[in-house]
């Protein structure tokens, strides 16, 4: 296991490596003088001169690049053009806001994706497997940002039950309601076909079969016999769905005004604030990086017959 774990970090380390250099790439060729960006448009030449020698502009680029590299290593991604605040310390706050939406509306996804799933495959062809099955449907091709007006309009406008936007701060643990079943809504509708398939698959082998023939429990059958094997796909969606929660949640948090990082990195792009977008591909990068490490070492713990060589 060690030894697996050691070779999927050294395995990242190039991906990693591609992502700084794009991120790198990224402050070049957007349009303007970097030096410039970084003193204003007011800077005289000599301030212009300083930025460039502070920050290793007048260096050739393989040089620039290592340096750049270093202050990433040490989590220094400069200070925002715009606030002047440390741009960790803007991603901290905003990561930390991304991570409690994901993780409401990743339990949301969880809980009825998989349930629903579950007892679809089991009642196969009953009332619910088709009400279920159309749901999901529904839910695949909704798009987030329908979803979220749809529900704001309902109950945030007509009925008033639920705040219209705003943070956990400011309207306590009601803020997260409507953003969290926004942002899970797809990924439970897929997580209830993947789960009815995978469940599907497992109940037709041999050995589900054979535990029938013994005289089992039904219950038994399914949750000791089926259930893990029908989950492993589940897991590597899991997987994915968890970096794209903690990272794609633009949409979700421009509408219910949700103070992510996905807001962040977005805000970062329309005011040219290229230290804070550096800073947040980077971020969102290590995110999806060790979600799959961590999918992958799940494997083991869900299906012992497989074992890491």
């Amino acid at each position: 296991m060690l030894r697996y774990i050691v070779r999927r970090l050294l395995q990242a380390i190039p991906v990693f490596i591609g992502v700084t250099l794009i991120t790198f790439i990224l402050f070049f060729i957007a349009p303007g003088d970097p030096a410039r960006l970084i003193a204003g448009q007011r800077a005289d030449a000599e301030t212009i001169a300083r930025i460039r020698s502070i920050w290793g502009l007048d260096k050739p680029l393989a040089v620039q690049y290592l340096l750049f590299l270093g202050r990433i290593i040490r989590l220094d991604f400069g200070r925002s053009f715009k606030t002047n605040i440390p741009v960790i310390e803007s991603i901290g706050e905003r990561l930390q806001a991304t991570a409690v939406l994901a993780f409401f509306a990743f339990i949301i996804a969880i809980l009825l994706g998989v349930t629903a799933g579950i007892i679809s495959a089991v009642k196969q062809y009953s009332f619910f497997d088709y009400t279920a099955m159309v749901i999901a449907l529904l839910g695949v091709s909704a798009p987030v940002y329908w979803v979220g007006i749809i529900l704001l309009l309902i109950f945030g406008f007509k009925l008033g039950w639920l705040p219209l936007g705003g943070y956990i701060s400011e309207y306590g643990i009601k803020a997260v309601i409507l953003p969290a079943i926004t942002l899970g809504t797809r990924p439970a509708a897929y997580f209830a076909r993947l789960a009815r398939s995978s469940m599907l698959e497992v109940i037709r082998q041999e050995y589900i079969t054979t535990a029938r023939a013994k005289g089992l429990p039904e219950s038994k059958v399914i949750f000791k016999h089926a259930l893990r094997n029908a989950l492993i796909p589940v897991v590597t969606y899991a997987g994915m769905v968890v970096g794209d929660l903690l990272t794609g949640a633009v949409l979700t948090e421009t509408i219910f005004a949700w103070p992510g990082i996905g807001r962040l990195v977005v805000q970062a792009i329309l005011d040219r604030d290229l230290p804070v977008l550096q800073g947040g591909v980077i971020v969102i990068a290590l995110i999806y990086i060790l979600a799959n490490l961590i999918v992958d070492l799940s494997y083991a713990l869900i299906d012992p017959r497989i074992r890491y060589e």
